[in-house]
């Protein structure tokens, strides 16, 4: 009878947590997302920066078949958490890869801090210490987002020890502020990401990453990130949040491309809008930026022995919108590069 009870519990409580994740709320998650589940075994690396002791969660992830001799590290996007790289992690190790998915600072299972000087140098230089612990000299990048924007700083930084870079969407493409987009203060971030909901979330994701399409597989990664900045640490996760946009609106990278010395791939879902403070550009200038039916053709140019790869019709994340389309191009491209 108490094991029937039991059940009947667990059955009511999933069946509220589905209610309220449909409803636009959230489950709250700890402040380093304790509670939410990872496809992989989530380690942490324990160091020191500025004074102070932080930890990176990530998942180390060995070859599930003949291994190939590669490491891919995955580098996750601003919205996004190593959790969010499943599939590609496992169609990967399937392939041969041992891939490395860390969580940055600021982010998902790591440390937020109450203080730390962001810059994607500083995020390079901790992906680097955790790389030389695992004992991983060279690896092939894959980031997405501003993943994208980090892979490009470490490659700049270590490019002896990047095989390949793998940008998927990237951020940063452009200059927000050079092309008119309004500043926002730290305090300011701080203020709108304190205000941040699952509706609000599914809302933006679906119009800005999907062209308006929508798939009840996507609520999952809704509620993972409603429910991190809705957990008991959600003022120390905002305001790291703001720390991070103020990080990625203020450090470009686009200028940068043509010092790349390492092999360029740059994976585009061209209906993507992406453009960090869009949301307050005046008309004139939100309609110019985020255009990456645009943007990649214009970058590529840039990049010295770069490939270019448009999966056109999809968004942000193609990775998670089409799967199967976005591994088999992944794999083929990295076939390249061991060839």
């Amino acid at each position: 009878m108490r094991y029937l009870i039991c059940l009947s519990l667990a059955a009511l409580l999933l069946a509220a947590a589905g209610t309220a994740c449909a409803e636009g709320s959230a489950i709250g998650y700890g402040v380093e997302l304790e509670g939410f589940p990872y496809p992989y075994a989530v380690e942490h690396f324990r160091f020191a920066s500025q004074g102070r002791d932080l930890q990176m969660g990530y998942m180390d992830v060995k070859p599930t078949s003949r291994p190939n001799g590669h490491t891919v590290v995955l580098m996750h996007g601003k919205n996004f958490c190593g959790a969010t790289w499943e599939v590609t992690i496992s169609v990967l190790a399937d392939a041969g890869y041992r891939v490395v998915a860390p969580d940055q600072i600021g982010f998902c299972t790591s440390t937020k801090p109450a203080y730390y000087q962001y810059s994607f140098q500083q995020l390079a230089a901790n992906t680097r210490a955790l790389l030389k612990q695992l004992g991983v000299s060279r690896s092939i990048l894959v980031g997405h987002s501003t993943g994208g924007m980090l892979a490009t700083r470490f490659a700049l930084m270590y490019p002896e020890a990047v095989e390949k870079l793998v940008m998927v969407n990237p951020i940063g493409l452009e200059d927000w502020k050079a092309l008119g987009v309004p500043s926002r203060t730290v305090d300011q971030w701080y203020e709108r990401e304190l205000k941040l909901s699952a509706e609000g979330v599914r809302q933006y994701e679906k119009s800005v990453y999907y062209g308006g399409r929508w798939k009840a597989d996507y609520n999952r990664w809704v509620d993972m990130l409603a429910g991190l900045n809705q957990g008991p640490g959600h003022k120390a996760v905002a305001w790291n949040s703001a720390l991070i946009y103020d990080m990625i609106f203020t450090q470009p990278v686009v200028y940068e491309f043509p010092l790349l010395k390492v092999p360029t791939t740059l994976m585009l879902g061209d209906a993507d809008t992406t453009a960090i403070g869009s949301d307050i550009a005046p008309p004139e200038v939100k309609a110019k930026v985020g255009r990456y039916k645009l943007l990649g053709k214009e970058v590529i140019k840039t990049i010295p022995h770069g490939r270019l790869i448009e999966f056109p019709g999809f968004g942000h994340a193609p990775q998670i919108e089409a799967p199967a389309m976005f591994h088999k191009a992944l794999l083929d491209e990295l076939g390249r590069a061991n060839n």
